[in-house]
């Protein structure tokens, strides 16, 4: 039997006239993974607080189990600026000794890159003072992992991390034998990660086993029970007042409800954007040209980050942006903002970017950028517009859009100074989708948003009809809202992954063994043996070439899997007509062969782009 570590007994915490937890009780034990969910400003960290006894309640009580081993990452470290980074987190250990362990050298590598900490001037003897924010916070992370605990309590641990670090924090506390509670909105490392949920809403906690997939089953249906059952409720009210107007009482059958199964919730559900409708509500917004890269070289300060670039971004292409952090993500997104916000005159280190003349970007950077703070939050959004079109039909007003984003009647009229910073973060998004851009870059959107935001958003970006790029180490953000995923690897090139974040990881991994025995020193060439000779390099009007070849193919895949998923569509409308159905498989046939032969052509051609 599982031993309990954590008691939390009718806990409350009131703040100001709202509470926030109202007669929680809740239990932790050995072997639990729990994630906690729900709004900014519910009290998930004020709920963990007082689970790790950083807090107090006003009422109730929290027990720990007797010596219970305690981790806690919280959203401020308490690292001495003073200490280095060995200090903080070898301690006193000789380099034999934690060179020795596995689990030291497990963490190190998995969230620095490298026992040598390559991202570090002077490796473990870096002064962790002039560190910013984002490294100290990996830092405090290397240091709790370090450690043997029983229950580890992690506040957003997957903040500043990228899409390989969160990979292998999910994999480290799959494999540890501690409890966990886990605070976070990465959706993909609370379903990777946890095998229970606490969804924190209106001062209580709803329990749910499973991680976030589950959890969304299983809330959707508490949901549909709770408004079958004010639907029945509502039913009673209106036969009651029937019958005191008409002075006799009504003979009503009772309804039978039962229960669905979770994957009957979603059986009718469509697709959550239609593309090919989308595709031409895009064309005709945008025409045939949004930006056009052709031999461009992309530079920050002196370092180049990218070389020969020939690359098209589309009239409603969707595109997922990934890569190691200082390969060029966001340098690549501001050369294209530079030149379209110029017209074109703004043009990178070589090279040449030919932005389409209806293009209207709105780029979302990683900075929010502040305004008034004695503005409104309505008063912010009106600032741009009080209406604004979402496409397919969808027209929104300020207040509408406000609501939709979470900021309820009565919180768009508070100041914008007293938003915290997940609320500006969204105040920021609301602001852009207001301006009726046809153009979406998204760098980091995810940052600060809570999960219902980011459902929230996604939903309003799938019937949004325009060219996207987002920049995120959200896979369950990017995998949702693009539908395609491209890469920059560290070396100076830009690569499509049909395989999406799954082949980037793997790429990653096998770069990286490659690039291990190289710290040896490097063999002597070998004799020439009887074995073919290596092909020799291209030449870079040749690279040039084989880049135009890979668009074109890229294009054609497109094409394919509209066509496919009409003709799959066709057939089930079909299916009692033998004749055309056989018509219709005879060319799906063509098409599938079709497709077989351009992916092998695509493989050749990424090979030498």
């Amino acid at each position: 039997m599982a031993v309990n570590l954590v008691n939390v007994e009718q806990v409350s915490k009131v703040y100001g006239t709202r509470a926030l937890l109202d007669g929680v009780s809740l239990g932790v034990s050995e072997g639990d993974r729990i994630g906690v969910v729900g709004r900014n400003g519910d009290g998930k960290t004020t709920l963990i607080r007082m689970l790790a006894k950083l807090e107090e309640a006003d009422s109730g009580r929290v027990t720990h189990n007797g010596g219970l081993r305690l981790g806690v990452l919280t959203q401020h470290d308490s690292l001495d600026p003073q200490a280095t980074i060995r200090q903080e987190v070898i301690g006193d250990l000789a380099d034999h000794e934690w060179a020795g362990s596995a689990k030291i050298r497990d963490v190190l590598t998995g969230l620095f890159g490298g026992l040598a900490l390559p991202g570090f001037e002077h490796g473990l003897d870096t002064v962790i003072a002039p560190l910013s924010g984002g490294e100290r916070r990996r830092i405090a992370l290397a240091k709790l992992l370090i450690e043997e605990q029983d229950l580890i309590v992690l506040d957003e641990p997957t903040n500043h991390l990228d899409v390989e670090g969160i990979s292998w924090l999910a994999g480290h506390l799959r494999a540890r034998r501690s409890a966990l509670v886990c605070v976070t909105h990465d959706r993909w490392f609370l379903d990777q990660v946890c095998t229970r949920m606490w969804d924190v809403q209106r001062g209580t906690v709803h329990e749910y086993e499973g991680g976030y997939s589950d959890y969304v089953f299983a809330r959707a249906e508490r949901e549909r029970i709770a408004a079958t059952e004010e639907a029945k409720r509502q039913n009673l009210m209106r036969k009651e007042l029937a019958w005191l107007r008409r002075g006799a009482p009504a003979r009503t059958s009772k309804p039978r409800y039962r229960i669905e199964a979770a994957n009957e919730l979603i059986a009718d559900v469509p697709p959550p954007r239609d593309t090919s409708e989308l595709m031409r509500f895009a064309n005709a917004r945008l025409g045939k040209t949004v930006f056009d890269l052709e031999d461009v070289t992309v530079q920050a300060g002196p370092k180049t980050l990218l070389t020969h670039l020939t690359w098209q971004l589309g009239p409603g292409d969707r595109i997922g942006l990934v890569g190691v952090n200082g390969a060029g993500k966001t340098s690549l997104l501001r050369a294209l903002a530079e030149a379209a916000r110029t017209q074109g005159e703004e043009q990178p280190a070589a090279g040449k970017i030919v932005v389409g003349k209806t293009v209207r970007l709105a780029y979302l950077s990683q900075e929010v950028h502040e305004l008034n703070p004695n503005l409104r939050v309505l008063e912010a959004v009106q600032q741009v517009r009080d209406r604004v079109d979402l496409g397919k039909g969808r027209e929104m007003t300020a207040g509408q859009l406000c609501e939709k984003f979470g900021f309820t009647k009565e919180k768009q009229w508070t100041p914008v100074g007293d938003l915290s910073g997940g609320e500006r973060r969204r105040l920021q998004i609301l602001r852009l989708l207001m301006d009726e851009p046809n153009v979406l870059f998204l760098d980091e959107p995810t940052n600060d948003l809570d999960i219902e935001t980011l459902t929230q958003l996604e939903d309003l970006l799938d019937g949004w009809p325009g060219s996207m790029i987002v920049i995120s180490h959200d896979r369950f953000f990017i995998e949702r809202t693009t539908d395609r995923v491209m890469a920059l690897l560290g070396d100076r090139a830009l690569r499509m992954l049909p395989r999406g974040i799954d082949e980037y990881l793997e790429r990653r991994q096998r770069m990286e063994e490659t690039a291990t025995p190289s710290a040896a020193p490097a063999p002597a060439p070998a004799r020439e043996t009887s074995a073919a000779p290596a092909a020799p390099a291209l030449s870079a009007q040749e690279a040039r070439a084989a880049k135009k070849e890979l668009q074109k193919v890229e294009r054609q895949l497109d094409k394919i899997s509209t066509r496919e998923t009409a003709l799959h569509k066709q057939i089930a409308e079909n299916a009692t007509d033998f004749e055309k159905v056989a018509k219709l498989d005879a060319e799906l046939r063509e098409l599938v062969t079709e497709r077989d032969e351009l992916e092998m052509r695509w493989l050749e051609l990424a090979e030498d782009a």
